[in-house]
């Protein structure tokens, strides 16, 4: 009879209460504004981003295949958060069933872990372009750059299944009200009725693996990049080379940067309104400004997409 009562206080909720951002209605339009304006832009640069690459054969190579892939989570990882976000700004009701909280938060994670590995095989293909330039077309063939890429996606979803799992294995019996405007894994452990320890641990050690293992493999990349470049004695080469390298390394250091601050650290040390801006960096941020950094520093792109505007 009483493990029957404590069974039942400890009942699962059912749906939690997104809080989103604390500010006056009129604030609230003025977000809601902001982000649309911004989630569109999104949409644009990304997706104008793929359709360049598909459509000018000049742009299929190793490189901008991966860098449609890039383009593709891009819109993929800011869908799973900024239409319920933009929703919740205007709606009085802001609640997330159980399931549908777990599936945005699985499939977040998913998109996420996927940009780090990708991040780590897009310097290779940089190191390979530059350091074994020769045997780049060997190396990088259409056959292992599609294996590569279905590897990462293999890592994102396989690795998000094991950190969602350890996450959602803890007990909700409320309060139920989430200070975030998604189900991120830090906010959620917050709510936990047990003690998350164990899962703080796991999760923390997922996130050093997962964010610090492709980051010492692009460290270790730019290293012998580095190295390379240096050997060039044309001032002309040295420029060509560098440029490929630091949109990479500038869209590298913004992602890693607040990812790593958000999970290389304990849940325990959560506040909300500080966290939730490094969210939407590199939830919104680094979408926004890959297309830009990586077209508008290119030739190439750029040639691509005025060729395109003049056949239109």
């Amino acid at each position: 009879m009483a493990e029957g009562l404590a069974q039942e206080n400890q009942s699962s909720v059912s749906e939690f209460v997104l809080l989103g951002f604390s500010c006056p209605p009129k604030m609230q339009w003025l977000l809601f504004v902001t982000f649309l304006i911004l989630y569109l832009m999104i949409l644009l640069g990304n997706g104008v981003m793929i359709t360049l690459i598909r459509t000018d054969c000049q742009l299929h190579t190793p490189m901008y295949f991966f860098l449609a892939n890039l383009a593709f989570l891009d819109i993929s990882y800011t869908t799973t958060t900024m239409p319920q976000m933009l929703t919740h700004l205007l709606s009085k009701r802001k609640a997330i069933s159980y399931a549908r909280c777990a599936a945005q938060m699985y499939i977040f994670l998913s998109l996420g872990i996927t940009e780090c590995v990708l991040y780590a095989v897009m310097a290779y293909d940089r190191y390979v372009a530059i350091c074994q330039p020769l045997r780049y077309t060997i190396v990088m063939s259409r056959p292992v750059c599609i294996s590569m890429a279905a590897g990462t996606w293999a890592c994102g979803f396989l690795f998000a299944m094991m950190h969602t799992g350890f996450t959602m294995s803890l007990p909700y019996c409320g309060p139920n009200e989430i200070n975030h405007f998604f189900c991120e894994v830090p906010a959620i452990l917050k709510l936990a009725c047990a003690d998350p320890w164990v899962n703080e641990m796991v999760d923390f050690a997922l996130g050093v693996i997962l964010l610090m293992t492709p980051l010492s493999l692009i460290v270790l990349s730019y290293v012998f990049i580095l190295a390379a470049i240096l050997r060039i004695h044309s001032t002309g080469g040295k420029h060509k080379a560098l440029s490929t390298c630091t949109s990479h390394i500038t869209v590298v250091t913004f992602f890693y940067g607040a990812a790593m601050f958000m999970y290389m650290r304990p849940a325990s040390s959560y506040e909300p309104e500080r966290d939730k801006k490094f969210s939407l960096f590199y939830n919104v941020v680094s979408a926004l400004l890959n297309p830009f950094i990586y077209g508008l520093r290119n030739k190439e792109v750029k040639g691509a997409f005025f060729k395109l505007v003049c056949k239109q």
